[in-house]
């Protein structure tokens, strides 16, 4: 018998290729999913959709939808989200409502239910650690500091600095055992997300896995969103002739995930079903450099267009994180293999069939009206 996926905020970047790898391997998808203006614009189905994928138009919250798009279901991924660091900032009441709220009611809904899913997939976000792992050389310690305090970021000093003889740090990979410090409402609202589901999951004996994941890149990003993944906001302004604008010194370090891979690490905790009521990271375990990224994009589409490095910070911004991938090895038994230059080939073949609106300077001014800059 086919087992149907129900997979909320189907019709975006990661919930379309999820179900194309879904499919590909035999399951059934519906896909719950409010055509957000901001991702898809006129609130329109995106062409990409695969035409097997039973979408279902509405948000988590809209209970009688809900119910309707959980008849039947096997299995239940949760990525539907508004998603955003800066956005969230001054969007608070949005953010708040649709990733906390809309995840209460659809918990609410799932947990009555007769005939509850037998797996459940939450979306979390490596955004709740806030600053990544540290060790600092002189005094052999590993540290998880909180922000940088906002006379160092002033003073344009960017690097961590050791709590106990003020040396520099070197960034570690961050393990799940890393206590949250989440420094944005988006970031806030990841864990809120992560822990809710964990919790009824585990009252109401559903099997639940969160997985925190680290930063998606690949074809189909709204590149016309100025608050979507860094590598399609860079590759929109390329696409423009406008340089990608980098905040700090663009030596700040991110963890760079294909989504065919990501994709893939959802499909295995949702088939594991010996895994439950675990939050686990979910990246290449590999950092690099958010100037790195720009860089690497502009000689790739072959233009010559520098980034412009401001030498600015933005409120609530962390300078490293990466993924300790162990525990995620140890359980699911998956590792990410694909090189950042490997995905970066896929998501240029997509790009150059787009035409992307730039919004990238409309999004920097409403930062720096609210004062989330410095």
């Amino acid at each position: 018998m086919t087992r149907t996926i129900l997979v909320t905020g189907g019709a975006g970047f990661i919930g379309s290729h999820l179900a194309d790898h879904l499919l590909a391997r035999g399951y059934a998808v519906r896909a719950l999913d409010a055509l957000e203006p901001q991702v898809h614009p006129g609130g329109r189905p995106p062409a990409y959709l695969d035409p097997r994928v039973e979408l279902r138009v509405g948000r988590v919250s809209d209970r009688a939808a809900l119910e309707k798009a959980l008849e039947g279901v096997w299995g239940v991924v949760h990525l539907a989200s508004a998603v955003g660091v800066g956005q969230s900032m001054y969007e608070i009441a949005r953010y708040t409502e649709a990733n906390v709220l809309d995840t209460a009611v659809f918990l609410e809904v799932l947990s009555r239910r007769k005939d509850k899913p037998k797996r459940l997939v939450a979306a979390s976000s490596m955004s709740l650690y806030g600053e990544g792992l540290y060790r600092c050389a002189a005094c052999a310690a590993d540290q998880s500091p909180v922000l940088r305090p906002a006379e160092q970021l002033k003073a344009r000093r960017w690097e961590l600095e050791c709590a106990s003889c003020a040396g520099p740090m070197e960034p570690r990979p961050t393990p799940e055992t890393k206590l949250p410090y989440p420094t944005s409402v988006y970031s806030i609202n990841k864990r809120d997300q992560e822990e809710m589901c964990l919790a009824v999951g585990r009252a109401y004996k559903i099997p639940t896995v969160a997985l925190r994941f680290f930063n998606a890149f690949g074809s189909r990003q709204a590149l016309s969103n100025p608050y979507t993944g860094v590598a399609a906001i860079f590759a929109g302004r390329l696409l423009n002739g406008r340089p990608p604008v980098i905040f700090e010194d663009g030596r700040q370090s991110r963890d760079f995930i294909h989504v065919s891979e990501l994709v893939a690490g959802i499909r295995t905790a949702l088939e594991r079903e010996d895994v439950a009521f675990e939050a686990l990271n979910l990246g290449s375990g590999r950092p690099i450099s958010v100037i790195e990224v720009a860089l690497a994009l502009a000689k790739a589409l072959g233009t010559p267009i520098a980034p412009s490095v401001l030498g600015e910070f933005r409120e609530g911004d962390t300078r490293h994180c990466y993924a300790d991938m162990a525990k995620t090895e140890r359980l699911l038994g998956f590792t990410a293999k694909m090189t950042f230059d490997e995905g970066l080939a896929e998501l240029l073949a997509w790009m150059r069939t787009q035409k992307p609106e730039d919004k990238g300077d409309a999004a920097l001014e409403e930062l720096r009206r609210h004062n989330l800059t410095g």
